[in-house]
């Protein structure tokens, strides 16, 4: 890839390093301010009713004043997201150093792969829900159901992406093939299995706020789906802005462990 060029392996399309200078962080603020004042102004000139879109200050208000409220359930969403992530992640990474160094399982592992990159995984949690209950199972497995493609495949790429001279040369000198593949392999493709995880988490948030949409009684996704049918526009606003923050926490996470140990240019 070219210097400069935009690719989840750099991120330089999203993030372009960041504010580096005091100037450059004032005029991200300034915008941001502008932007929200110019909503805010236009939603109160034109009587935007606040059922249709409240305005930013109402969806403040909403956020402080409800946030003990929703505080529980995003604790329970949380829960969700980690669990079904660690799972989902941990079998990922393992199928995808299975699969390169044994072509022949790839030949079986890969059309249930695609199979579950392909199914939406909500059509999945009425029948989770079925034989689970209402609990934290069906959405914890539907996460990892999610997440683990995700990182197997960006993984698997990751893991292929080697050079093959260290490989001969490691080889001549009698290294292993599990040494090979924890000291050259493994770190050669952190920038992409770090790429996986990245995907796989945020993929694996908006499948637990979608599970939680479509049954039980706790969590993000179930605010949403009380607030939208009490017409709370601001509530349900406020939990948006939450999931927001959320989604902006897991990439800036992976982007700062990207850049510390897997060299991302940013």
């Amino acid at each position: 890839m070219a210097d400069g060029a935009a690719g989840l392996t750099n991120m330089s399309a999203l993030s372009g390093g960041g504010a580096r200078t005091s100037a450059e962080a004032f005029t991200i603020v300034l915008t941001a301010i502008i932007v929200i004042g110019a909503l805010e102004t236009s939603l109160r000139w034109f009587e935007v009713p606040a059922y249709v879109l409240p305005t930013p200050s109402s969806v403040a208000a909403a956020l402080w004043t409800e946030f003990p409220s929703i505080a529980p359930h995003l604790g329970y969403t949380l829960i969700e997201l980690f669990s079904g992530f660690a799972i989902g992640a941990g079998i990922g990474l393992i199928l995808a150093a299975v699969i390169t160094q044994f072509p022949f399982a790839e030949k079986i592992i890969a059309p249930y792969i695609l199979v579950l990159v392909t199914t939406p995984m909500l059509a999945l949690v009425p029948l989770l829900i079925l034989r689970f209950g209402f609990g934290f199972e069906p959405r914890i497995i539907a996460v990892a159901l999610a997440a683990g493609p995700m990182v197997m495949i960006n993984a698997a790429t990751g893991f292929r992406r080697v050079d093959s001279a260290k490989i001969a040369l490691a080889r001549s000198y009698g290294a292993s093939t599990l040494q090979i593949f924890w000291k050259i392999r493994a770190p050669m493709a952190l920038p992409m299995i770090l790429v996986g995880l990245m995907i796989g988490a945020i993929f694996g948030l908006l499948t637990a706020v979608g599970a939680e949409m479509v049954g039980g009684g706790f969590g993000l996704g179930n605010r949403l789906t009380t607030y939208s049918s009490m017409i709370d526009m601001p509530e349900f606003f406020a939990v948006i802005l939450i999931l927001s923050a959320l989604g902006i926490l897991i990439y800036s996470f992976f982007v700062l462990v990207g850049k510390k140990w897997a060299s991302w240019e940013l």
